[in-house]
C-alpha cells in the first residue's frame, strides 16, 4: 500500500486530532468486527468528553469546516482500505507456507531464508521473511543485499557517521551503511494474542520512520522506509487498531509503503527496480 496522496501532507495538527478521536471512540465497530468511521457529531462528543474544544471540527450552523471535513475523508478511507483491501492480503500460516514453497521452487534462491523462533513443530522457515528474501534476490540484479544486518544503521558524510540510528533494522539495500532502502519485517503465525511485543513493533516502526524524517529535514538525506506484515489472527483478529495505527504512521510520512500480507508478491519486484535505479544513481554520483 501507497499513501493516498490527499493524506500525505497533513499538519501535524491533523494527526493530534485522528489519535485523540480514535482513542476516545475505539477503532472498531462493537460486535461487527470492521473499522469504525465516525460521524462528525460523534467527533466532536469524543473531544468533548476528553475536555477538548470541537468548534475547529464544525461551525455555528453544525456544517463541516474543511478541517472536519478531511478528518471524516480520512478516516471513511482508512476504515474501507482496511476492511476491504488489507484484511483479505492477511493470511495464514497455512496460507503462507504455500506461497513460499511455491516460490521457493520457481526462484531456487541463494539468499538467506532464516527460521522462526518456534519450537518443537511449529518451528520451521519463516515464511513471510523469507518469500520477502527471495523477492528482493530475484530483482536485485547483482547488487548486495544485508537481510539480517547486525548492526546499526549508519548514514556518513566524507566517511565519518553523520546520522547513527537507535535500532537495529530488519533489512537493508544494498547495505546497512548508507543504504538506499531499510525495512522492518512482523510476521506472527503462532501469536494467541495481540501481546506487548506486537505492538512494540510497531512504535519501533514508528521511531525509525522519526528518525528518517530528522534525517530528511535537515540533511536533505532520502532513506526509504518500508513496513511488511502479516498473519491475519494477529493483525486482523486481535490487533485492528495497530492495523489503524500503521495506516495512519504511512500517512504521516514515517513509512514510504507498507506491504500486507500476499500483496509483497506483486509490489516488492517494483519497488526493488526502484532501489537498484537509487543504488545506481549513488554510484554514478559518487564517481563524479
Amino acid at each position: 500500500m501507497r499513501p493516498d496522496q490527499r493524506f500525505q501532507r497533513q499538519p501535524k495538527h491533523f494527526w493530534a486530532n485522528v489519535r485523540s478521536i480514535s482513542q476516545k471512540l475505539g477503532y472498531t465497530e462493537r460486535g461487527e468486527g470492521v473499522i469504525k468511521v465516525p460521524s462528525l457529531t460523534q467527533m466532536g462528543e469524543a473531544l468533548a468528553r476528553l475536555g477538548l474544544r470541537s468548534e475547529h471540527l464544525f461551525d455555528a450552523a453544525g456544517k463541516a469546516t474543511a478541517l472536519g471535513q478531511s478528518l471524516h475523508d480520512y478516516f471513511t478511507f482508512r476504515a474501507e482500505v482496511l476492511n476491504n483491501t488489507v484484511e483479505p492480503l492477511l493470511m495464514t500460516v497455512e496460507q503462507a507456507a504455500k506461497l513460499f514453497a511455491e516460490h521457493k521452487r520457481r526462484l531456487r534462491p541463494s539468499c538467506p531464508i532464516p527460521m522462526n523462533k518456534q519450537k518443537g513443530k511449529k518451528k520451521t522457515a519463516a515464511y513471510f521473511t523469507g518469500l520477502i528474501n527471495m523477492l528482493i534476490e530475484a530483482g536485485a540484479k547483482g547488487y548486495p543485499c544485508d537481510f539480517d544486518p547486525r548492526q546499526l544503521t549508519t548514514i556518513t558524510l566524507q566517511d565519518s557517521p553523520l546520522r547513527t540510528l537507535a535500532r537495529r533494522i530488519d533489512g537493508a539495500f544494498p547495505r546497512a551503511v548508507n543504504p538506499v532502502a531499510v525495512w522492518e519485517i512482523k510476521e506472527y503465525y503462532y501469536t494467541t494474542t495481540f501481546g506487548s511485543r506486537v505492538a512494540d513493533g510497531v512504535y519501533e516502526t514508528l521511531l525509525d520512520g522519526m528518525e528518517l524524517e530528522e534525517l530528511r529535514e535537515h540533511e536533505k538525506i532520502d532513506v526509504k522506509h518500508y513496513l511488511m506484515v502479516d498473519a491475519h489472527y494477529t493483525w486482523w483478529d486481535c490487533g485492528k487498531s495497530y492495523l489503524c495505527r500503521i495506516v495512519d504512521m504511512l500517512h504521516m510520512g514515517y513509512v514510504d509503503e507498507v506491504l500486507f500480507g500476499r500483496e509483497v508478491v506483486a509490489e516488492m519486484p517494483r519497488i526493488v527496480k526502484e532501489w537498484v535505479a537509487l543504488a545506481a544513481a549513488a554510484e554514478r554520483g559518487q564517481r563524479t
